[in-house]
């Protein structure tokens, strides 16, 4: 599509979103992929739709305050990017494009006391597991409150699980045969704690020296979708600096958000000089997803056998927007479980379809979020699986929240809690 971006924004970030709005050709291939689209038929909450607002206004042939009700509504799931034939980096014109818009918005009172808190206490597992223990106590107040505050205690567990706080190193089991870093990301230290200690368990099994670098801090993930962009790049260098130092074969991630938002640093790091942007670059091609790295020891026959489970298990995988879309990964989870012996992989129907966490989405657009969640519900409990196993703290959240609501069974996993599991005779 031709525009005139580059003539407004001549610089990093203008270069990124002018080249999405170039490769986009209207084809309308996105359409069925995009979750709004699906659940509301307006072009306008379409990816299609929204390349042309974003272009109007970066041109400054549309105010701002016309396009924000639709792209506000985008969850930033990029199914639309693996559908999409001419290959248009629509997560890289989003996540830009809210980037430079924040500073200029107006938000009302509420919701900016909002998204600061999520931004402040997100990062900070400390006050962030304070927050949610006082949170619980809350909940029966819920119906009360106004949406912005309803929402994160409709999210928040009944019980919040024990913290399990990791070493800075846990040695390889048996022979070393590799050193890897553990980004422990923020939300799963709280809400999901045992998904860490899964991984390192796993690793160490694998012959892996785990490295938890006590000083890292938050991937920024959040932040840099959310338009914070001064707060992403402060985060993101931070890590840099950290796992610079770490001396490993790879960074590996157990949350598809906080992996795809490492991966993303050479993009939010464009224009901010050569060196930054090397070295956004060099630590990206470090960073794996924990199936995606386990996934790879298995095709090359290097993965400890699994012990087979005690009766037959049906076990559904829920691909997690950001490791299916952002990432690409989707045949290595499924493998890695179907290498454990009496597990049957089920398929969710309308499986590419987002769960609406996305995020920090199901806070602030939680009537979108919730029909995309119970949809999901609904369609996992049709595979009448025993388990239901994704990649990422946010589905896991979504999923548990919805399957509960439902009075669902079924119980909620990340993919590497089954593998640990099945290693441990557990299952």
């Amino acid at each position: 599509m031709n525009n005139e971006i580059r003539t407004h924004h001549p610089d990093g970030q203008g270069e990124l979103m002018a080249h999405a709005v170039d490769a986009c050709v209207h084809c309308g291939f996105c359409l069925p992929a995009c979750p709004t689209y699906a659940l509301l038929g307006e072009e306008m909450d379409s990816p299609r739709g929204r390349i042309v607002l974003m272009k109007e206004v970066l041109e400054g042939a549309l105010p701002l305050f016309e396009a924000t009700p639709y792209l506000d509504r985008c969850l930033g799931c990029v199914g639309c990017v693996t559908a999409c034939p001419s290959g248009v980096p629509y997560g890289e014109l989003i996540t830009s494009f809210r980037g430079w818009s924040e500073p200029q918005r107006q938000r009302p009172l509420l919701q900016k006391v909002t998204r600061a808190a999520v931004l402040t206490l997100l990062p900070r597992p400390g006050l962030f597991r304070a927050g949610a223990s006082v949170g619980r106590f809350a909940k029966p107040l819920s119906p009360l409150l106004p949406q912005a505050l309803r929402a994160p205690l409709d999210l928040l567990p009944r019980t919040l699980e024990p913290a399990q706080p990791l070493p800075a190193l846990t040695p390889a089991e048996g022979v070393r045969r590799g050193r890897v870093a553990l980004l422990s990301g923020c939300a799963q230290q709280v809400l999901t704690p045992n998904f860490n200690s899964a991984t390192v368990r796993v690793l160490s099994r694998n012959g892996r020296d785990v490295v938890v670098p006590p000083t890292q801090g938050c991937c920024g993930a959040a932040a840099m979708h959310t338009g914070a962009r001064p707060l992403a790049l402060q985060q993101a260098r931070r890590n840099l600096n950290v796992f610079e130092e770490t001396q490993v074969d790879a960074v590996v991630s157990n949350a598809a958000g906080c992996g795809a938002g490492l991966k993303e640093y050479p993009m939010l790091l464009a224009g901010e000089g050569e060196a930054d942007e090397n070295r956004a670059r060099a630590l990206a091609a470090q960073v794996q997803d924990i199936s995606e790295y386990l996934g790879k020891l298995l095709e090359q026959g290097e993965l400890e056998p699994f012990l087979p489970t005690s009766r037959p298990l049906k076990v559904a995988y829920h691909d997690a927007c950001h490791l299916a879309h952002a990432q690409g990964i989707r045949s290595a989870p499924r493998a890695l479980l179907r290498a454990i012996p009496g597990v049957t992989v089920l398929e969710v129907p309308q499986g590419d379809l987002c769960c609406g966490s996305a995020g920090t989405y199901n806070l602030e657009q939680p009537d979108l979020a919730g029909q995309l969640g119970d949809l999901k519900a609904r369609n996992v409990m049709a595979t009448g699986a025993e388990y239901v196993v994704s990649g990422n703290v946010g589905c896991h959240t979504q999923l548990q929240s919805h399957l509960t609501r439902l009075g669902s069974p079924i119980r909620v996993l990340h993919t590497v809690e089954l593998l640990d599991m099945a290693y441990r005779g557990q299952l």
